[in-house]
C-alpha cells in the first residue's frame, strides 16, 4: 500500500474531548511517554482540560496522533505534544497535525515547541528553526 493510500484512510480533525486513557496511550505508542506525566491521571485530565487546541489523527476510529496545543491563536503557540503511534511514522502524519495545527491559528502566529531529543533532526526538515535562547524553569525551582 503506497503512502498515499494509507494517509487517505486517516482522519484528522479537532477534539477537545479526548479521554486520559485515549491520550495516553497514544503518548505510549509513541515513545512519548517517557518524557510525559502519564501515571499521573489528574495531571493528564488537566493537560487535556486546559490545551486550547488539539488535533487528532485517527485510523479506523483509533487514535494514531496528536498535536496538542496552548496558544492565544494570535502571536504564539506552544505546541506541547506531538505523537504519533509508532506504527503509523514516516507516513507524513506529524506534518499534516502540524499542518493542521497552523490551519487553525492566526496568520501571524509562530509556532513553538520542545523536541523530544529523538525527534531533534525531524523539525528542521519541516522547516523549523532552532531557537538558541530558550529558557525553562523546571517544576520545584522559583526564581533567584
Amino acid at each position: 500500500m503506497s503512502n498515499e493510500s494509507r494517509a487517505e484512510q486517516i482522519e484528522y480533525a479537532i477534539e477537545s474531548d479526548l479521554t486520559v486513557d485515549e491520550f495516553v496511550g497514544v503518548l505510549k505508542a509513541s515513545m512519548l511517554s517517557e518524557r510525559r506525566p502519564v501515571d499521573d491521571h489528574a495531571c493528564i485530565e488537566g493537560m487535556l482540560e486546559h490545551a486550547d487546541l488539539i488535533v487528532t489523527a485517527r485510523a479506523r476510529g483509533a487514535l494514531i496522533g496528536i498535536a496538542r496545543s496552548v496558544t492565544d491563536f494570535h502571536y504564539c503557540c506552544y505546541l506541547s505534544d506531538l505523537a504519533v503511534d509508532e506504527r503509523y511514522q514516516k507516513r507524513g502524519i506529524g506534518k499534516r497535525l502540524i499542518d493542521e495545527t497552523q490551519n487553525r491559528l492566526g496568520s501571524r502566529c509562530t509556532l513553538i515547541l520542545l523536541s523530544a531529543p529523538a525527534a531533534i533532526e525531524y523539525y528542521p526538515r519541516l522547516g523549523f528553526e532552532k531557537h538558541s535562547q530558550a529558557w525553562i524553569l523546571k517544576p520545584g525551582k522559583h526564581t533567584k
